[in-house]
């Protein structure tokens, strides 16, 4: 059966793109497995959207913010029901285990519940002005044009941490997601739209960075950019954002530790590393990349962990039992194996793993080895640079101190986790190690939608998804001064009469 092909969402109708472009969308674990055909767009087609996206916007900032709220709460409830559809979809485009797609359709509903509630709660203050007779407030104000650009290992969730909290506050918004896994945002976007969306307010234009994505950047229509990906495109895309005075939220790279002190519960730290070092087969901004163990448990951890490892079940993740799927394209694979030389090269000791997967059952997937390092030296590349792949190095190190030395002294400050049954430890842990996020006894992976998302260094520009912090971003504050005593009243001139 040929593949379904899908279109853009420009204005409440699907249109073949301007270029007349297509690209296919592979299953990444057999890619004789066609998921769907999408549009190749170019800045044409962004034109589009965005003058779609401005009609829509002037209609819906005037729908009142608990009205906005009940579509995004009935579109949680359609999520709900679509759940394992849209989890099993989502494995088969990007890869992940079906218990993790699951959980990514689940922060979609966790997110659409929150923010429906926010339909209510968007609160502003009200103050007592410095002048009698006289009412002074703030309140919040839609931004108008949102673009967003979204990465391909969370593929519901992510696009769902940008659309639901701008459309609550009054935004209208083009999206573009990632080439790899377009088809859960379309999955979310059709579950918004069953709900009652009006046209227009959220389009979606597939393509590529390049060719679909920097339109959006650059456009002069476009009022605010969130982005989601490598510090490398982030860092361009905040440079054209600023040069146009454009508000934008990035979320970019992490290189997260987990401490492991010698008073910690070892088994506990085990099974945290492994889900945080190879859940998403390490494919997340949030993935534990570096585990520091004090050096009177390193041996005995290291060598649990090299076991453990070596017998993780990698497949298909379709397949209930496996336990770690493909990486997401051959271009991922490559850049593991890169790093897995660097890390021979630099002196570091290869326990497991190592290499790409090429028995038969392997032949049509993208498929990498769970890999483990030790004897590492904090100031080597494995160590300090991003690979996005099934890779950990384990760091030995002294004491306390020196732990949180070495999980600071990274270019990235996502997130960061400490083992330890000592509660002075932990909470001097939570103050002095420099990340966004801190698990206390868990690993780095598992933010809930509730509480701001984000990181310090080159993870971002300092503004937060989930929770208040995306409230704060797609709002804008707006004074209000009502003078009531039939007189002119100058502000800081009249006060001493």
């Amino acid at each position: 059966m040929p593949a379904k092909i899908y279109k853009n969402l420009i204005g409440g109708e699907w249109v073949e793109s301007r270029t007349g472009q297509t690209y296919e969308n592979l299953n990444p674990a057999d890619t004789r497995d066609v998921i769907g055909i999408f549009q190749r767009s170019d800045k044409s087609d962004v034109d589009e959207a965005v003058s779609a996206a401005r009609k829509a916007y002037e209609k819906w900032r005037l729908v009142p913010a608990p009205r906005r709220g009940e579509i995004i709460y009935r579109a949680a409830q359609i999520l709900e029901e679509r759940k394992e559809e849209y989890a099993r979809l989502m494995t088969r485009e990007m890869g992940k285990v079906l218990k993790e797609t699951r959980g990514d359709v689940q922060e979609a509903i966790d997110t659409a519940y929150y923010m429906a509630g926010e339909g209510r709660r968007q609160f502003g203050a009200t103050v007592p002005s410095e002048l009698p007779n006289k009412f002074a407030m703030a309140i919040r104000m839609p931004l108008g044009v949102c673009g967003m650009i979204t990465p391909w290992n969370f593929p519901m969730a992510i696009p769902s941490w940008k659309l639901l909290p701008a459309l609550v506050c009054g935004n209208a918004c083009v999206i573009k997601p990632a080439e790899d896994t377009p088809l859960s945002t379309y999955n979310l976007v059709q579950a918004l739209t069953d709900a009652g969306l009006p046209s227009g307010v959220v389009n979606i234009v597939t393509g590529f960075g390049p060719e679909a994505g920097a339109p959006i950047v650059e456009h002069q229509g476009v009022n605010a950019i969130s982005f989601t990906g490598s510090s490398e495109v982030g860092r361009i895309v905040g440079e054209v954002a600023a040069r146009n005075f454009k508000s934008c939220s990035l979320e970019m790279g992490g290189k997260n530790a987990i401490i492991v002190l010698d008073d910690a519960n070892l088994d506990l730290a085990l099974d945290g590393v492994l889900w945080g070092a190879f859940g998403t087969t390490g494919q997340r901004c949030t993935a534990t990349s570096r585990v520091i163990v004090q050096k009177g448990a390193y041996r005995q951890f290291s060598d649990r962990l090299v076991y453990r490892v070596s017998r993780l079940k990698v497949g298909n993740g379709l397949d209930e039992t496996v336990e770690v799927g493909p990486q997401i394209n051959e271009q991922q694979v490559a850049t593991t194996e890169k790093y897995v030389q660097i890390g021979g090269h630099e002196g570091a000791k290869l326990e497991a793993g190592g290499k790409a997967l090429n028995k038969p059952e392997y032949s049509y997937g993208w498929f990498f080895e769970p890999t483990v390092f030790t004897e590492v030296d904090p100031r080597m590349k494995i160590a300090q640079e991003e690979i996005f792949g099934p890779v950990v190095s384990v760091i030995p190190c002294d004491n306390f101190e020196k732990a949180i030395e070495i999980s600071n002294n990274v270019p990235y400050g996502l997130s960061s986790a400490i083992y330890t049954r000592d509660v002075n430890r932990a909470f001097r842990a939570m103050r002095d190690i420099n990340a966004g996020i801190t698990y206390i006894n868990a690993p780095t992976i598992g933010a809930e939608v509730h509480l701001p998302f984000g990181g310090t260094k080159a993870t971002g520009n300092g503004h937060r998804e989930g929770g208040l912090g995306a409230i704060d971003f797609y709002t804008q504050w707006k004074s209000i001064y009502v003078d009531y005593s039939d007189k002119l009243q100058r502000a800081q001139i009249d006060t001493g009469e």
